[in-house]
């Protein structure tokens, strides 16, 4: 008998647009000898399942159930693809969790930290080989917080909100008389704020999934921008940014920067398939660790998929390792 999954989409945040362009895309992909598929948006105060009639049928919040037709549906997992919250820091996950419902993704602590830049980064400090860019990390903006910036760290800066995802709210700083603003935005999107000096290197992006009871590390793919940095902009408009899978490293590189994402992997117990950004940096070579991504995109043109492919692997049967695996954990 086919398994029932839930793919859960939408979410409270601006990436809520993103997510849905992401189960569009799983939604036509996945397996259906293998599984039924429901597609159950998630808005404040409004989860439904859209019927085939354009019907919305709202989601029994007890138990997550639907009803179609009399009959009461019940899910044996959750496919989630919802970016930012409530579907990547935590809250969906700890929903499931008292429900006893498997999902694809980050148990719930796990999924609330790597939320927070800042606390991830303390987490991963002292793997061996990786390094992170000098940072302090902001809870109110303030008179003495922008003196303490300009004290303590270099220009040029990048500034963003801590917990948040796409590069909303993102700036990168040049001058001090910029700061003010780009602290407004960034605040504007969070209640944390991370400022970090600036890294001058060679940006990738590097997909790693467990599938079969092992870590998989994809090849990593380069974002060579025509902007200043791999923003809202850069990511999601066509022609902005070059993207090479794989991406240009020598084969020290490439085994060491498989070497230092699989601990990151295992150190902050993830699951299902995550994305970590990372720069070489130009004069050493040094691997310094950007952020990680818990629930990567999943669209026709995400990195994840570009690298799947990279591989030889299907998409279809990279998403049912994905769902396999959940059932084992």
């Amino acid at each position: 008998m086919k398994k029932k999954i839930a793919l859960v989409t939408g979410g409270f945040t601006g990436e809520s647009v993103i997510s849905l362009k992401s189960a569009a895309v799983v939604e036509k992909t996945i397996d259906r000898d293998l599984y039924d598929v429901y597609k159950i948006l998630i808005y404040p105060g409004n989860w439904y399942f859209e019927s085939v009639s354009g019907e919305n049928i709202p989601v029994d919040l007890n138990d997550f159930s639907i009803q179609i037709a009399e009959k009461k549906i019940t899910f044996d997992g959750v496919f989630n693809i919802l970016h930012g919250s409530p579907g990547e820091d935590g809250k969906l996950a700890g929903y499931f969790d008292m429900l006893g419902i498997p999902y694809t993704t980050c148990d719930q602590l796990t999924s609330a930290i790597t939320m927070n830049k800042g606390y991830t980064k303390a987490i991963v400090a002292d793997i061996p080989e990786l390094n992170i860019a000098k940072s302090i990390q902001l809870f109110e903006n303030s008179g003495q917080n922008r003196k303490r910036i300009e004290s303590e760290l270099k220009l040029p800066l990048f500034i963003k909100p801590n917990n948040g995802g796409s590069s909303i709210g993102m700036s990168k700083v040049k001058t001090w008389e910029e700061l003010p603003e780009a602290l407004e935005k960034a605040f504007a999107e969070d209640k944390q704020v991370l400022v970090e000096e600036f890294v001058s290197g060679r940006e990738f992006s590097i997909g790693v999934f467990r599938g079969k009871g092992e870590i998989t590390v994809l090849p990593a793919t380069e974002i060579v921008s025509s902007k200043e940095f791999f923003d809202f902009e850069a990511k999601y408009t066509a022609g902005v940014t070059e993207e090479i899978t794989p991406g240009r490293m020598n084969e020290e590189e490439v085994a060491r920067v498989a070497r230092i994402v699989e601990k990151v992997y295992e150190k902050l117990n993830c699951k299902g398939a995550v994305r970590i950004d990372y720069f070489l940096e130009h004069e050493t070579g040094k691997f310094f660790f950007i952020e990680i991504n818990t629930v990567p995109g999943q669209t026709e043109t995400s990195l994840i998929s570009q690298q799947v492919r990279a591989i030889g692997m299907d998409v279809k049967d990279f998403y049912t390792q994905l769902i396999e695996e959940m059932f084992e954990g």
